[in-house]
């Protein structure tokens, strides 16, 4: 069955850490299945803005709801210390009582110059090279085992994480890839779930759900659960016209829709309350 998710920057209106907390409680409230959050920290001066850290407001919505997953969606990992991340989610992953879940990618210097701005290097294969190691080095870790890695990138010498995430066999992970590229399919295919991204930013159509559900299956060694994420706008008030615009997606192999709430230009915080209020397009 379908889930469905809030979806939401962590700028602008969505700046605000109480907020976004009574947001969440919202949602749940409405029963919403998910509440995921952009991560930007911002750099360049072209799209400067009020932006809150996404794990500080992640830790308040945690706080603020029971059942709702939560998720940052998605960590550029290659500008984050794969350790220094593994702890915060292993004490969110506890304190949300087992709720997050981890959604990771390569970044992009295209917008924010959140590589740039900080002298960090900017090209995606190198950027992809850390991310597969960093993923590595967040899975040893919580294993609560002893962990000796010798990576390209990443090295560690009898580092020991204590305590193991509550989830087990570990917080489960969403890896982000823009379709139709096959390196991150690949990539997503060893881990939990996928956050398909089309070119230009538009909603993947239907059609590219499917072909991305048949490429996470030709690459899957795995017959665990798999998420796969789509996402959109749907009214909230026409219970039929919103059924016949997920039921595409849910035919296609997608097991979470995104409500795109306030991801363009408009953040009109009374209309976007209205829609969390609204509830998910269920069955």
């Amino acid at each position: 069955m379908m889930k469905f998710a809030i979806n939401t920057p962590n700028f602008g209106s969505f700046s605000d850490a109480r907020l976004m907390a009574e947001l969440a409680h919202e949602a749940e409230e409405a029963g919403w299945d998910g509440f995921f959050v952009w991560d930007h920290i911002g750099g360049g001066t072209a799209t400067a803005q009020p932006m809150a850290d996404p794990w500080i407001v992640l830790t308040a919505m945690a706080l603020a709801t029971k059942r709702i997953k939560l998720a940052p969606l998605v960590t550029p990992l290659p500008r984050r210390r794969p350790w220094k991340l593994a702890r915060e989610c292993t004490t969110l992953d506890h304190l949300s009582n087992g709720r997050l879940i981890l959604g990771v990618g390569i970044g992009s210097d295209e917008f924010f110059k959140e590589f740039s701005s900080y002298g960090e290097p900017t090209e995606d294969k190198l950027h992809g090279e850390m991310l597969d190691e960093a993923l590595d080095v967040l899975a040893l870790l919580w294993s609560g085992e002893t962990v000796n890695y010798s990576g390209k990138h990443y090295q560690l010498n009898d580092a020991v994480h204590l305590p193991k995430p509550q989830q087990q066999p570990r917080i489960p992970i969403w890896v982000a890839g823009v379709w139709p590229a096959k390196k991150p399919f690949q990539r997503a295919a060893r881990w939990d779930g996928v956050a398909p991204l089309a070119r230009q930013f538009h909603s993947m159509s239907p059609a590219e759900i499917r072909e991305v559900s048949t490429t996470i299956q030709y690459y899957r060694e795995s017959d665990a659960p798999f998420d796969i994420l789509a996402n959109g706008k749907t009214s909230g008030t026409d219970h039929q016209k919103d059924l016949d615009q997920v039921q595409p997606y849910i035919d296609a192999g997608a097991t979470w829709w995104q409500e795109d709430v306030g991801a363009g230009s408009s953040q009109d915080l009374a209309a976007i309350r209205q829609r969390i209020h609204l509830g998910p397009p269920t069955r």
